[in-house]
């Protein structure tokens, strides 16, 4: 009986024994790179030897709303990173997403059509990746008037993950075969360790490529901002923020009434119109969501764009026609143009276009209130810069 007793207890230390080497050979593999693999990592790239955690965190006020916080895998978001910023990602090794997509500038493009490859331009301006809470919640909240709520101008793309593929292949912007470009990063040591990290293996595929350009995308949250204090003290985009200069309220409640229907007052849940027209031209050459779907009420239609760091992804609209928000006011103030598939929004109740006639004061006051959405920490978070050397 005591000898039972006592293999019992040996079978339970080894047990114990075997199940923390277990556990230190997971924390190891999960939380940090070998002495051999960090030297082989930083010849190239300045990774941490402790992996940055890309966890998201929601300011109360979106929280209240019952928005969710989006489960992120550190290490897929570490490879996201380094797949971002890569140039091998496009065919002659000239632009990566981050060409487009610049940290200090909410990740936009301050230029009107974006560098491309072989010395091409984009079609579009650039949307800017951190105009957003979070991903997860501003895009996964549920259909738009014109289906789920998507990516690009014209809303083609239904994730990110699609749209990285769509952005990866485009014969102007990147003009890379996924096949060719599975076995050129397969050829690098750093991506077989960082591959190995995320998924387990080395294996380099397609599908894993865009899901942790995803990890690492979905992983920004811009809420760290005066917009967001005094939504957190208030509860409501219609009340005087205490944190706000009189000037910066009244541009508020300018923005909540004039605009907030389709902008998202709270900047953060979407609305009910994700497309529109804004009445940029009476005739558009490009034709937005129409020259997609072939509908005709949604020819001139475009992404309603989320507003977050707008102070810093000048230049606007879907083709940077406008180099400032004093001009984009303006346009709204003055300028909106009798398009057939003008928004409603837009429309006087005799059909004619809106004019929102601001004063010099209104404008000044707009202007005042956009600057206090600016995320000036996440622009310069280490974890969401370029990591190569």
């Amino acid at each position: 009986m005591k000898n039972t007793a006592l293999l019992s207890f040996c079978f339970l230390l080894l047990a114990f024994g075997f199940t923390a080497c277990l556990n230190d050979e997971v924390k190891i593999d999960v939380q940090h790179y070998s002495e051999q693999e960090l030297q082989e990592i930083q010849q190239y790239l300045d990774l941490p030897a402790y992996r940055d955690a890309y966890q998201v965190n929601l300011a109360p006020h979106i929280l209240n709303t019952g928005q969710v916080l989006p489960s992120i895998n550190d290490a897929k978001a570490t490879l996201g990173r380094v797949l971002f910023y890569d140039h091998k990602l496009s065919a002659t090794g000239e632009t990566s997403c981050e060409s487009c997509h610049h940290q200090e500038l909410a990740f936009s493009d301050d230029k009107a059509f974006s560098d491309g490859i072989n010395g091409q331009k984009t079609k579009r301006n650039s949307l800017p990746l951190a105009a957003v809470a979070n991903f997860t919640n501003s895009y996964d909240s549920g259909p738009s008037s014109f289906g789920q709520i998507g990516f690009f101008w014209d809303e083609r793309a239904g994730n990110i993950q699609n749209q990285s593929e769509q952005t990866i292949s485009d014969d102007i912007e990147m003009g890379t075969d996924f096949n060719d470009l599975e076995v050129k990063l397969a050829n690098e040591n750093y991506y077989r360790i960082l591959f190995r990290k995320a998924y387990g293996d080395e294996a380099v595929t397609k599908g894993r490529i865009l899901e942790a350009i995803q990890e690492f995308v979905n992983s920004f949250v811009a809420t760290n901002t005066r917009f967001d204090e005094g939504m957190n003290a208030m509860g409501a985009p219609g009340l005087d923020f205490p944190n706000f200069t009189i000037e910066e309220n009244r541009g508020k409640a300018i923005f909540v009434d004039q605009c907030g229907s389709c902008h998202a007052a709270n900047m953060s849940t979407p609305t009910g119109i994700h497309v529109a027209s804004n009445g940029l031209d009476e005739v558009y050459t490009d034709q937005g969501v129409g020259g997609i779907s072939q509908h005709s009420n949604q020819m001139g239609v475009f992404k309603v764009p989320f507003l977050r760091n707008i102070e810093l992804t000048a230049p606007y609209m879907h083709d940077g026609r406008f180099a400032t928000l004093e001009e984009v006011i303006d346009h709204y103030s003055t300028g909106i143009q009798d398009h057939d598939n003008l928004s409603e929004a837009l429309r006087n109740p005799d059909g004619s276009p809106r004019r929102f006639n601001f004063t010099e004061e209104e404008k000044a006051d707009l202007l005042a209130f956009f600057k206090t959405l600016t995320d000036e920490t996440f622009i310069q978070e280490e974890r969401f810069s370029d990591p190569f050397r």
